[in-house]
């Protein structure tokens, strides 16, 4: 039995999936948490990149012609899903205390710039298709994370669930299998053997990018960057 593109997709992206598993704060997250400023960090560059989702579909669908009703037809789904997600990231970043004014009003990390960047420079010039390895890793580890983390995190925080702090966290983790079954669905739709390859291309290096994110949120990696 050959395999759904979604499982071709994500067997094709297993080696860089296990190198993003492995960044040390994403181990440390899943299996002790993270003090509070660490996971404020987390939600302020969380902030940067979800506050370009949008734009980033918007930019995807003014790129689709005739051919590429499948995708139009997905994107404008996720575009309707994650519409104001962003405010929900500043409103749990204010329940702990932050200050998320700063936050929005702020350039965003590095990392981030450069993770938005290479969305926007691949949509344009290399296809909307590239924006689907970006769906497919920011949204599954996401998930993955608000799954084996959020529970390690609140913990030891010892915050009371009344007080918030973990929508954004915690609405990933409420995504259920329905969720992947619709994206893959999309993906089996896709046919064209270059286009597929965008896909998975684009997923390598979104796996990557990601990844320097949390990098980037580690204790020290600022004064290590500086050396």
């Amino acid at each position: 039995m050959s395999l759904s593109f979604y499982e071709q997709v994500v067997c094709a992206t297993a080696v860089e999936q296990a190198r993003f598993r492995a960044i040390p704060l994403i181990l440390r997250a899943v299996t002790l948490g993270v003090d509070r400023d660490l996971y404020l960090g987390f939600l302020a560059s969380a902030y940067h990149h979800v506050r370009h989702t949008c734009p980033l579909l918007g930019l995807a669908l003014s790129r689709c012609g005739e051919a590429d009703a499948p995708l139009r037809a997905g994107l404008l789904t996720y575009l309707d899903e994650e519409k104001g997600h962003e405010a929900w990231i500043l409103d749990d970043i204010r329940a702990l205390g932050g200050d998320a004014e700063a936050v929005r009003q702020a350039a965003a990390p590095f990392p981030v710039r450069m993770m938005v960047a290479y969305a926007t420079y691949a949509i344009e010039h290399i296809s909307p298709y590239a924006l689907l390895g970006m769906v497919h890793v920011l949204e599954g580890m996401s998930v993955a994370l608000a799954r084996t983390a959020a529970g390690a995190i609140r913990s030891g925080l010892a915050v009371d669930p009344a007080v918030g702090g973990f929508r954004y966290l915690t609405s990933h983790g409420d995504l259920d299998e329905s969720h992947v079954a619709l994206f893959a669905q999309l993906l089996d739709q896709i046919d064209q053997p270059d286009r597929r390859a965008v896909v998975i291309r684009a997923a390598c290096d979104f796996y990557r990018l990601y990844g320097d994110v949390f990098r980037a949120l580690a204790p020290g990696a600022e004064t290590r960057r500086a050396a």
